[in-house]
């Protein structure tokens, strides 16, 4: 008996402190955007941090344009532990986090420092405790693209107007409510594959920000945006749960204060660039701008919205009074 209990305690004693000590770690991280996109520039500039906090044990290779599949795909290489870290968006994870719908609500803020503010709330902070239970991962922070606008292949006069078109959408349910409650037809595609459904005729409008628009050029084939402001876009660091376990409690502080500081420095570009975003689009020949789009032109559709979502998520009721007090 003496054996066991002894051969038990030195395999204890063997595995846990060499699993958790400091060792050498590539982190492989998984990106929807492409290498030209704010987030890719930061998690690259995130590497440079880690290895300058870790002596050089630490580092990243990140992989761009969805090269290991769609974000439902890297989720699962996530959980699995095939895939170290991720920067997904938020509406990718709303299919196993619905809490996290409430960040999609339409017109939460009036702009992008207000969506600023409701990222770094500690009401949307408290939604990252529910990923390592239904994700498997772990949610270091939030970061974001710039707010969501419209753009269309043809001149918007009314929301009648947009009434059965068929927009390419984000796939996440509550992206797609708000699109079905004006009467749109939502038709959820990768980004990669956004430019050539407009060029061929497959969609007629888009739901994007400005970033994304000048990056892989949309405007060519849709070049008529309506200015609304319509919901923020969030973005989550995440790091496999099965990986971030092996990691010693150092590393781990590493990591999150690396991963944290190029959130911030992400949230922060976007909103110090959007206003200029706008002028370079306005300043594109043959693109119209129609600004200062408000709620009023889609009728009652955030009282809609909410009454359809505050029934799946109490987090539509609290973002609603956190941005009443903005």
């Amino acid at each position: 008996m003496n054996k066991v209990l002894t051969t038990l305690v030195t395999t204890v004693a063997l595995c846990t402190p060499l699993a958790l000590s400091a060792q050498d770690k590539n982190f492989r991280v998984g990106l929807i955007t492409p290498p030209v996109h704010v987030w890719n520039k930061q998690v690259d500039a995130m590497g440079e941090t880690l290895s300058e906090a870790s002596d050089g044990r630490l580092s990243v290779t990140a992989f761009p344009s969805g090269q290991l599949g769609n974000e439902g795909t890297m989720l699962q290489q996530l959980q699995t532990g095939a895939l170290d870290m991720a920067w997904l968006t938020t509406a990718g994870l709303t299919l196993r986090v619905p809490d996290m719908s409430a960040l999609h609500a339409p017109f939460l803020v009036d702009n992008i420092a207000d969506a600023a503010k409701v990222l770094r709330s500690d009401e949307a902070i408290e939604i990252l405790d529910a990923l390592p239970a239904a994700t498997g991962t772990v949610g270091l922070c939030y970061a974001m693209t710039g707010m969501r606008q419209i753009m269309t292949k043809d001149p918007i006069a009314s929301a009648q107007d947009l009434d059965g078109l068929r927009f390419r959408i984000t796939p996440a349910p509550p992206i797609q409510t708000f699109f079905e409650m004006f009467g749109a037809a939502p038709a959820p595609m990768p980004l990669t594959q956004v430019y050539d459904a407009l060029a061929n005729g497959q969609i007629d409008a888009i739901d994007m920000d400005h970033e994304s628009i000048l990056n892989f050029g949309y405007h060519d084939h849709a070049p008529h945006l309506l200015e609304t402001n319509h919901q923020l876009f969030g973005m989550v660091a995440l790091v496999s749960g099965r990986v971030w376990a092996k990691l010693s409690e150092e590393d781990q502080g590493i990591v999150r204060a690396a991963a944290q500081k190029h959130c911030d420095a992400t949230i922060d570009s976007f909103v110090e660039g959007e206003a200029g975003k706008l002028e370079k689009l306005k300043a594109i020949d043959g693109v119209s701008v129609t600004e200062d789009v408000s709620q009023e032109f889609f009728g009652d559709i955030v009282e809609r919205w909410d009454a359809d979502w505050a029934e799946k998520t109490p987090y539509v009721a609290k973002l609603r009074a956190l941005t009443a007090s903005f």
